[in-house]
């Protein structure tokens, strides 16, 4: 059974919440705080490992000769006593046993495993139990000592764990130590970043300095110091450039248009010469809004503001009527009777307008419109783009093999989108035309065909 649409949003806000700790976790282990530390850390642990199996190595080593030092104590011990009383018993006592035989004969009281072993010292585990084996031979016997190896492996395998447990514990502290000295070394640079995060753009960010010119925060507070001069420097012009362009661009724009406008309406013209005043006010009108909208993306906040929707696109389709008439084409608006956006009037004109006109451009009879709540879909029946056009069709300055366009119109709209937080579709149906679609979300689907 199909959940409702209220428990899959729900669903789909606890996934968010129970993804969000996570991808934070991930994103503090993948600082440079937490590489330094685990850096730091992973050298302590290479450094005590290596010295833990020294450690280990040595203190077995120590033990094994202890034991062969005992071992031939004892041997030397029990040839001396034979030597002054031949019937003097080999040592018996606990975790020590002797033996004596002819050395070429078997002595069937010895273990199995020591019967065949060459003079000298071994490892053997007889009945569970490891020994350590002392063979000598001297004037014809055969002098053999086991000694228990069972305490002294307990003895190891408690001083082994001591030291494993020890190795993580300094390794453990290693990286607490770590991660403490990594802040302390990098709050200066936090600071930094806090700084020019929360900068103003108007106002430029005090940088944290540490006094000393040597320093490398420092070096990095007056590299970014005249890195945000020269930035502050390029907005001044930039801003300059933009209020002398509104003001200097519109007026001659101005004047051209009622120029254009007083010759479309003399009636002393003829109907070519007025045709002609007409095609100088709508070029004159399409520089205007292409002019308002460069110097609307050239400002902070372009897209502030809230519009009817509905109402400035019929308004667009009647300025652009001339020239859908003039290309014999048929264009069908569909729309609610109100809807709000939340972009710039003059900003959903230009979207809409450099759409229209690229949709008249190459449909071949008809042009669709549909405005919906979600969404602007146009449909053209014109030939459409292909794969290789589609990939490129968002580049600025880039036309198509047909296209007797600047190469700016659907840069400009994927450029207004962006800043709207709209989503632009391209997708082509074979055989039934090129569709357009401007979903008024910021997801969306990518360009198909």
């Amino acid at each position: 059974m199909a959940l409702p649409r209220s428990s899959e949003a729900a669903e789909a806000n606890t996934a968010q919440r129970s993804e969000a700790p996570a991808q934070q976790l991930i994103q503090r282990f993948l600082s440079l705080r937490a590489r330094l530390a685990l850096s730091f850390a992973a050298f302590g642990a290479f450094v005590v490992v290596v010295l833990s199996l020294a450690i280990a190595y040595g203190a077995h080593d120590v033990a094994r000769r202890l034991m062969d030092q005992t071992l031939s104590a004892e041997i030397e011990d029990y040839i001396a006593r034979r030597a002054r009383n031949p019937a003097s018993l080999p040592p018996s006592a606990v975790g020590l046993r002797g033996f004596i035989s002819p050395s070429d004969a078997s002595d069937e009281r010895q273990p199995p495993a020591v019967r065949a072993l060459p003079p000298g010292r071994h490892e053997i585990v007889f009945e569970g139990t490891p020994y350590r084996v002392a063979i000598e031979v001297r004037d014809g016997w055969r002098y053999v000592i086991l000694f228990d190896e069972t305490r002294q492996k307990r003895r190891e395998a408690r001083f082994t764990a001591w030291l494993v447990g020890g190795a993580l514990a300094v390794i453990l502290l290693a990286f607490l130590g770590a991660w403490h000295l990594a802040g302390r070394a990098l709050a200066p640079l936090s600071s930094l970043t806090a700084a020019i995060a929360q900068a103003d753009v108007d106002r430029p960010p005090v940088l944290p300095d540490s006094g000393d010119p040597a320093d490398e925060l420092h070096t990095l507070a007056e590299a970014f110091r005249r890195y945000q001069t020269r930035l502050q420097r390029f907005v001044e012009r930039e801003r300059a450039f933009t209020a002398d362009a509104s003001h200097e661009l519109r007026t001659p724009l101005a004047v051209i248009q009622g120029a254009a406008e007083l010759l479309a309406h003399d009636e002393t013209l003829s109907t070519t010469q007025r045709e002609r005043a007409a095609r100088i006010e709508r070029a004159c009108q399409r520089l205007a809004e292409l002019v308002e909208a460069l110097l609307l993306l050239a400002r902070e906040e372009t897209t502030r503001g809230e519009c009817d929707a509905v109402v400035v696109a019929h308004e667009t389709c009647e300025r652009h009527a001339a020239l859908c008439q003039q290309r014999r084409l048929r264009v069908a608006l569909s729309a609610p009777q109100t809807l709000k956006l939340p972009i710039a009037a003059p900003l959903l004109a230009i979207l809409i307008g450099n759409l229209l006109r690229n949709a008249c451009e190459h449909a071949q009879s008809r042009v669709d419109i549909e405005l919906t709540e979600t969404a602007l879909k146009l449909r053209d029946d014109g030939p459409g783009m292909s794969e290789e056009e589609l990939a490129h069709a968002q580049e600025r300055y880039w036309r198509g093999p047909e296209s007797r366009g600047a190469g700016i119109g659907l840069a400009l709209v994927a450029r207004i989108c962006e800043l709207a937080g709209f989503s632009l579709q391209l997708t082509h149906v074979p055989e039934k035309g090129f569709i357009v679609e401007v979903i008024f979300s910021k997801s969306g689907g990518a360009a198909q065909i």
